[in-house]
């Protein structure tokens, strides 16, 4: 399999098998986290989910700002 320029030997293998859900588990995850980031409230929900299902995943959640925080901080500058 190759997906952008990711290579993954898929043999049929009990250890290929580990090896895809562990990438598929990380790039879903990820594109997940990504748009967390972003502040989508559906992806910030997933990823709270997911964090709770899954032991060991720990994802920064975005802190969301007041309305106009930024504008009057750098107004001040």
């Amino acid at each position: 399999v190759i997906n952008g320029g990711f290579g993954m030997v898929l043999d049929g293998s009990t250890d290929s098998d580990r090896r895809l859900k562990a990438m598929l588990h990380w790039d879903v995850n990820n594109g997940i986290a990504r748009r967390a980031w972003a502040r989508n409230p559906n992806a910030v929900w997933s990823i709270e989910q997911e964090m709770k299902r899954t032991p060991g995943l720990q994802v920064t959640l975005p802190n969301e700002a007041e309305e106009g925080l930024i504008e009057r901080l750098v107004g001040e500058v």
